[in-house]
């Protein structure tokens, strides 16, 4: 079944949990609609001028494609800044070569369209603060945490002698 979204029944909400300098709105008119897509994630966004869109980041499970629907934004990516505007097609692809971060140096807000494929899980880092937020619970951690995969497994043969002990 198609279901329209029309362009008269946008409704923008500013995203829970953002803190200054990173003010972005989503058109909730899709899950108001009841789409709650499986594979082909999308969300229609507004970022106002002076405001980032996300850290700086990048997905190893998820590409992106945004198209730009009005007004134009700075995109950061590993190639350095380049001003994105209306009609224009952003493509990011897995991995550190897609990451990216927009901002809003205009005047009036930017719309855009944010597209992304979704697996069920997709991890992002964040380079600028050493991050990584597991989607999509949402648990964020510190990279300089990672640890060696047999860390705190070597007392395995007392563990199991004291489950011995419990038969």
């Amino acid at each position: 079944m198609a279901t329209i979204l029309k362009g008269d029944k946008r409704e923008f909400q500013e995203n829970p949990g953002k803190i200054d300098n990173f003010r972005l709105f989503t058109d909730v008119s899709r899950t108001n609609a009841g789409i709650h897509p499986q594979n082909l994630n999308f969300d229609l966004r507004s970022l106002n001028p002076g405001q980032f869109s996300a850290p700086y980041h990048f997905h190893r499970y998820a590409e992106e494609l945004f198209m730009i629907v009005s007004g134009s934004m700075t995109l950061r990516s590993p190639v350095g800044l380049e001003v994105v505007s209306n009609g224009d097609i952003v493509f990011f692809e897995m991995g550190e070569s897609g990451a990216h971060q927009f901002y809003n140096h205009g005047t009036e807000p930017c719309i855009y369209l944010d597209v992304r494929t979704f697996i069920g899980y997709d991890f992002c880092e964040y380079p600028d603060s050493g991050k990584i937020l597991l989607a999509p619970s949402n648990e964020v951690f510190k990279m300089e945490s990672q640890v060696d995969y047999f860390e705190g497994e070597t007392d395995i043969v007392e563990k199991w002698g004291k489950l011995k002990n419990r038969v």
